[in-house]
């Protein structure tokens, strides 16, 4: 806080700017904070509350614009990338693009006031397709409200913010702890997520040169979602699609006698190995295929354009 509030007084607009641009950007700095205590600053006379206001819309609305010119451009690859850190990153993209399409709209206006969705709402509107106009007009509402709430407040409560600032270093212990108690917490449900999925029964592997060397042998099947979203995507030569979230429905089809070796981009293969388990808990012999698709790639091996026929239309702002 004393440092915030010092480099705030020192450098003034520059600072505030760089904090809020940062922040709708992606990068885990305190924008709020930043807008709270520049508040408290313009109400003491250090700083001009229009040039404030002013300052923080304009990084706000540049960020945000980034973003979602990335999103427009990128298309549902940044997405993939987003989820990519969950368990199961392929159905977090079907779930976060049907979830966003239902409530795109008013999420964009609040979307400042939740942590991950400010990030992500910029490019999901910009690879959703929703028009420029339109999202410049939510966003600069979401933004104003976002801004008014923080700055607004530190106006406001100017006084009382100049009191914790002093008695800050008297209880900085409990504030510490309680930093501390919520890290703790957050690293425990991670590990209690990755002790879960430890549980679960290992599945057979099967590396790229192997696989390659018996295309007669075996099934190749594709279980990712976000490489179906887009046309021009590739896959591996030969292989079909078989829809993660519809295993159980597709499963009846696929051949007994035959090996099955399923691959995803996911992290730890994640969804691979969940479609494995449930096949095999159905009579089938299945691998999946180490690396996933981008062992593939990386050895060299032959990939093909996705058909356009299985390329899946998902909802845009059109």
């Amino acid at each position: 806080m004393d440092f915030l509030q010092k480099a705030l007084a020192d450098h003034g607009y520059s600072i505030l700017f760089t904090i809020v641009f940062l922040e709708a950007v992606g990068f885990p700095v305190p924008a709020a904070l930043g807008l709270l205590i520049a508040g408290g600053a313009a109400a003491r006379g250090t700083l001009s509350p229009l040039d404030c206001v002013a300052c923080a819309l304009s990084a706000m609305l540049l960020g945000d614009t980034l973003m979602f010119l990335l999103g427009k451009y990128t298309g549902w690859w940044l997405l993939g990338v987003l989820c990519r850190i969950s368990l199961n990153p392929e159905a977090c993209v079907m779930q976060s693009a049907d979830s966003f399409y239902k409530r795109g709209r008013v999420l964009l206006v609040i979307a400042k006031f939740l942590p991950g969705i400010n990030t992500m709402a910029p490019p999901l509107s910009g690879s959703m397709g929703m028009p420029a106009l339109q999202f410049f007009g939510l966003d600069l509402m979401g933004a104003t409200l976002y801004t008014g709430v923080w700055f607004g407040g530190g106006f406001l409560f100017s006084g009382f913010l100049s009191t914790i600032t002093r008695g800050y270093s008297a209880f900085g212990d409990v504030v510490s702890w309680a930093i501390g108690i919520g890290v703790v917490l957050w690293l425990g449900n991670r590990i209690r997520l990755w002790l879960g999925a430890r549980k679960q029964r290992p599945v057979r592997m099967m590396k790229a040169s192997d696989l390659a060397n018996s295309p007669d042998k075996v099934m190749v099947l594709d279980v990712r979602s976000h490489g179906y979203y887009e046309k021009d995507t590739k896959r591996i030569h030969g292989s079909s699609r078989l829809e993660p979230n519809a295993v159980s429905e597709q499963a009846a089809g696929l051949p007994k006698d035959r090996e099955i070796v399923l691959y995803c981009t996911c992290v730890r293969e994640a969804t691979s190995s969940t479609v494995a388990r449930a096949l095999e808990d159905q009579g089938l012999k299945v691998s999946v295929l180490e690396g996933g698709f981008r062992a593939w790639k990386k050895a060299g091996l032959p990939v093909e354009a996705v058909p356009d026929d299985e390329v899946v239309a998902l909802p845009k702002f059109v």
